[in-house]
């Protein structure tokens, strides 16, 4: 009896080790957090007209109107890159794309810079309205002032009238009618002088 006592024991302290050995503990799986903003999915494409960009450019430019300088830059195209068209610009310097990120899908691509692949015949289509600034800037008129220069004021000289002149006026002469006339001594001078002359030759011969 005790013999087999002890041979159940070690039965039972066998079978104990081995169900040791083989249990494992279960892991738990830890869940992260999943992201609450909506992430934005391609519902397709327009299909039609395909535009691709020419190989030899490294990469265009993308606006969000048919204008460089009214509308901004808001993405690129790199060489041999694909998009489907929607249509042309007015002046047919322009093709509108699609392109996906940006509002509507719809952007602008300069049209000598891309090869329409198939159905050339694109419709034309009204420019966007131009975006307008967030804010209007205004310039601080005590700020400006300090990097403008004081300008000084070129007075013109004061015009100073002469004095008057004082023209010398000559007071006639009164004839003395008791003297005698002075080319009537002239003339009696120089007869005298002429009569003394033919006398001191005529004596001398």
């Amino acid at each position: 009896m005790i013999r087999w006592i002890r041979l159940s024991s070690i039965v039972l302290a066998l079978l104990g080790g081995l169900a040791l050995a083989l249990y494992s503990p279960v892991r738990s799986t830890v869940l992260a957090q999943q992201p609450t903003g909506s992430i934005p999915t391609v519902t397709g494409t327009p299909s039609g007209a395909i535009v691709a960009v020419y190989l030899d450019l490294t990469q265009i430019n993308v606006y969000s109107g048919p204008s460089t300088y009214l509308y901004p830059p808001i993405g690129i195209l790199l060489a041999g890159q694909e998009a489907p068209a929607y249509g042309k610009s007015e002046d047919a310097n322009w093709i509108q794309i699609y392109y996906p990120g940006v509002p509507d899908s719809r952007a602008w691509v300069y049209a000598p810079y891309v090869a329409i692949k198939k159905n050339g015949d694109l419709p034309i289509l009204k420019s966007p309205p131009t975006p307008t600034p967030a804010s209007t800037p205004t310039i601080n008129p005590t700020l400006a002032a300090a990097f403008i220069a004081p300008a000084t004021s070129t007075r013109l000289p004061t015009f100073t009238a002469p004095a008057p002149l004082n023209a010398l006026t000559y007071a006639d002469q009164i004839s003395n009618t008791n003297r005698i006339p002075m080319g009537l001594l002239i003339f009696g001078f120089s007869f005298i002088g002429a009569l003394g002359a033919l006398i001191s030759f005529l004596r001398g011969r």
